[in-house]
């Protein structure tokens, strides 16, 4: 990709994401919401909705060459937005604070910027990452065992 195209590129991607999280200013407060945190509010679809148009941040820094562990780190950010977004109220408070879009264009014009720097600290999160999720289904595994267990013991006992 030419850097000219790279650029607009960019740019473009920084609009989307001002849109999506910090175009509307908060009278009376230091503070912006944006698009993605009033569509959030929509209960049920609001947050699948956040999350569809936040993919498209994705797939474009996909298409600039961001690797695979650049790609994960974003996608993080997409579905913490989306998951903790879902709880009422709560969610929506953390979904005006976490910018998840903001985020995740950062993150890409760090790799921009920065390719190798930005490839290390991503593919260490990747990594993180997936010690905690083996950590937590190991934790539910057990936990699970231990509820069953428990169940048999009672239901044996009498």
């Amino acid at each position: 990709m030419e850097p000219s195209e790279r650029q607009r590129a960019k740019k473009r991607l920084e609009r989307v994401a001002w849109y999506l999280d910090n175009s509307i200013p908060i009278p009376g407060l230091d503070a912006r919401i944006g698009i993605d945190g009033l569509i959030g509010l929509l209960p049920g679809i609001g947050d699948t909705l956040g999350a569809l148009l936040s993919s498209y941040l994705l797939g474009e820094a996909a298409r600039l060459g961001a690797p695979k562990s650049v790609l994960v780190k974003m996608a993080f950010n997409i579905a913490l937005d989306a998951l903790v977004g879902a709880i009422p109220v709560l969610g929506d408070l953390f979904d005006f604070v976490w910018k998840a879009n903001q985020r995740n264009v950062d993150i890409l014009n760090q790799y921009l910027d920065r390719p190798r720097k930005t490839v290390v600290t991503s593919r260490i999160f990747a990594w993180v990452l997936a010690v905690a999720l083996v950590g937590f289904v190991i934790f539910i595994g057990w936990f699970g065992y231990l509820v069953i267990r428990a169940l048999w013991a009672a239901a044996t006992a009498g």
